[in-house]
């Protein structure tokens, strides 16, 4: 009996994907999460597993996994972003907000942020998606659908209109 290893989404620093990007352009496929934060646990054990999530982010995407009550330091737009206010003893419950998670506007968790291959913004997921949720937000944006998407009905005929493939 062959075990298949199974495939993993390989994560990057934020500053890592950043620094790919300068070399060859890509989106960027960011999990922004706390270690106090159940779903986001959720979506590490059930979504992220996926093979066909997985492969479709390594092949598309830069993958980033991003805690936002971490103390990595982000350099982002010419910024430095920290978190001056962490507070070790408080590790596993709730801490301050990463600089870099509060630029970004996250309020909650899990979010899932896409950046262009210029690292703007392009929008965020926010809440716990199974990868069949995911699906259409990652290819829309993989393949630039998402810039045709201006206005609540044209996201709407596009949700309608398409047919996912990621299997369970």
């Amino acid at each position: 009996m062959v075990h298949s290893i199974q495939a993993q989404i390989e994560w990057m620093t934020m500053n890592e994907a950043l620094e790919a990007q300068k070399k060859e352009p890509k989106k960027i496929f960011a999990d922004i999460y706390t270690d106090w934060c159940g779903p986001c646990k959720q979506m590490d054990g059930n979504t992220f597993t996926n093979a066909d999530l997985v492969n479709y982010v390594n092949k598309h995407y830069y993958p980033v996994k991003f805690n936002a009550e971490g103390t990595e330091t982000v350099v982002y737009k010419g910024f430095e972003y920290t978190n001056p206010n962490y507070k070790p003893e408080r590790k596993g419950k709730r801490n301050a907000q990463h600089f870099f998670a509060n630029a970004l506007k996250i309020s909650g968790y899990p979010t899932v942020m896409f950046f262009d291959e210029n690292a703007n913004v392009i929008s965020p997921v926010v809440g716990y998606r199974t990868a069949e949720q995911l699906e259409i937000f990652l290819k829309m944006i993989a393949t630039d659908d998402y810039k045709e998407l201006t206005t609540q009905e044209a996201w709407k005929n596009y949700q309608s209109n398409f047919k996912g493939t990621f299997e369970n």
